[in-house]
Parts: structure tokens; sequence; C-alpha cells
């Protein structure tokens, strides 16, 4: 008795188990990025047409993503403002490629609650969350308001002088 007791304890949890499964599978699943997103994984973004001090939103993992063609000014500009003035503190060689410290890429997300940024605007000639007031700087750095970060600066490499490779 207790053989055939065990075998249909055995083929019952058996039966539960790979029923557990085929109803979990599904969910699971569903939480894998969508095919949209993955193929957007990195992007390749052509400079030539950026005029110096122009701006461009481009779109990186479903996410706007600034690249900011920078003046000479603006440079200089990022780059003399003291460390002790910044709640998140980064150089500017921290936040651009050497070689290259004209192009400015940053996810174009507010750092508090997600909102999008207007670029050459605020107090810091830089950029502008209007949703809740965030100021950030020429280099994308928290200068002003409730932001607790600097935008995010994605990986992003060099193709060569003219394309980079976001991602």
């Amino acid at each position: 008795m207790t053989n055939r007791r065990d075998f249909i304890v055995l083929t019952a949890s058996a039966l539960t188990t790979v029923g557990a499964a085929s109803f979990m599978w599904p969910m699971i699943d569903s939480m894998n990025p969508a095919a949209d997103v993955l193929a957007m994984a990195s992007t390749e973004v052509d400079l030539t047409p950026i005029k110096e001090g122009q701006v461009i939103k481009v779109v990186w993992r479903g996410k706007p993503v600034f690249v900011k063609h920078r003046t000479q000014k603006e440079i200089d500009e990022a780059k003399a403002v003291p460390l002790s003035e910044l709640r998140d503190p980064e150089t500017d060689e921290q936040r651009t490629k050497p070689g290259h410290e004209q192009w400015l890429i940053m996810v174009a997300v507010c750092t508090h609650l997600g909102c999008i940024p207007i670029a050459d605007a605020g107090d810091y000639d830089g950029y502008f969350c209007p949703c809740h007031g965030s100021h950030y700087d020429s280099a994308g750095r928290i200068r002003k308001g409730p932001a607790p970060l600097n935008l995010i600066v994605p990986g992003y490499t060099f193709i060569n002088d003219n394309k980079i490779n976001i991602g």
C-alpha cells in the first residue's frame, strides 16, 4: 500500500510543479525587455551636422539623450567652477572624453523625478527642469534645486571624430 501511496503523492507533486511552472512562465517572461528596447541597446550618432553651441536629442534605450557641441566659452565656464560649489562634485574632465571636450553626452532625464530638462536654459547657461526648478550648469552638473545628482553621462565611445556610439 505504501508504495502505491508514495507513487500517487510523487505524481501529484510533479503535476503540481509542472502546472505552477506553466502558470508562472508567462509572467516571468513578460519581465524581459521588449524587442524594440533591446534593438536600441546602442545608438550611433553622426556629429557632423551639429553646429557649435547646438544641442540635439537622440533616443537610447527609450530615453532621451542630449548631445551638445559646446563652445569654448561653455567649456571654460565648466572648468572654472570650484568643486566645493557642487552638490555632486565632478570635474568637467570626468564628464567628457579626452580630446573631445567640446562634446557633452548626457541622459536627458532630471535626477529628481525623471522630467526632461530644457537645454540652454536656467541660471547657469546649461539645463533647466521646469517641473521642480532644478538648474544644471553647462557640464550638466546640478547647481540649484531639488535634484540630488548630476545628469547621467552614459557609456559612449568615439568611432571616429564625427561619430559616437552610445551604449
